[in-house]
C-alpha cells in the first residue's frame, strides 16, 4: 500500500495568482497541487493535499494526519509566525513533518523570520514558488524511503 502525505496549506493560500503576484507569483493552488500530487505519483506515494483559512480546522487536519498519513508537509501561511497551538498538535503526532513556504520568508518582513512550525520539522523549504512543493515531496519520499513507515498507524 502506497505511504500518504498530507499537505496542509493555510490562510489566504486560495487567493494565489492573484494575491501579490511579486511575491507569490501567478501560479494558482489548483495548479500547485496538480504539480504536488504528480511528483508524489511519481514517489509512489499517495497525497491529500488541502487548504483552510481556518487555525482550528488545519489543527484537526493535522490530528487526522496522525491517524492517516505518513508524513506532513506544511505551509501554515500566516499561522506559521503565530500560532502556538499548531506547533503544540505538530508535536502530538508522531510524523516527520517538513515546512514549506512560496517565498523566502527570511528575505522579507522581520515577523516573518519567526517560525512556530520548524521546531517540530525535520526541515524547511522556502522561496522556490509552486517548486517548493516538490521539493518538499522529494524530501519527504527520502525520509520515508530511509526510515521505512514513519508510525504504525492507529485503528
Amino acid at each position: 500500500m502506497a505511504k500518504t502525505i498530507f499537505v496542509l496549506n493555510g490562510p489566504n493560500l486560495n487567493l494565489l495568482g492573484s494575491r501579490e503576484p511579486g511575491i507569490y507569483g501567478r501560479e494558482t493552488l489548483i495548479q500547485i497541487a496538480a504539480r504536488t500530487e504528480a511528483c508524489a505519483k511519481a514517489h509512489g506515494l499517495g497525497l491529500e493535499f488541502r487548504q483552510s483559512n481556518s487555525e482550528a480546522q488545519l489543527i484537526e487536519w493535522v490530528h487526522e494526519a496522525g491517524e492517516n498519513a505518513d508524513g506532513l508537509i506544511m505551509n501554515a501561511g500566516a499561522y506559521t509566525h503565530t500560532s502556538i497551538a499548531l506547533l503544540d498538535a505538530l508535536r502530538a503526532v508522531a510524523l516527520p513533518v517538513i515546512e514549506v513556504h512560496l517565498s523566502n520568508i527570511f528575505a522579507r518582513e522581520d515577523f516573518r523570520h519567526r517560525s512556530y512550525v520548524a521546531p517540530a520539522a525535520q526541515g524547511v523549504i522556502s522561496g522556490f514558488g509552486g517548486q517548493s512543493y516538490e521539493l518538499a515531496i522529494e524530501a519527504m519520499a527520502r525520509l520515508l524511503g530511509s526510515k521505512g513507515k514513519a508510525k504504525k498507524k492507529k485503528k
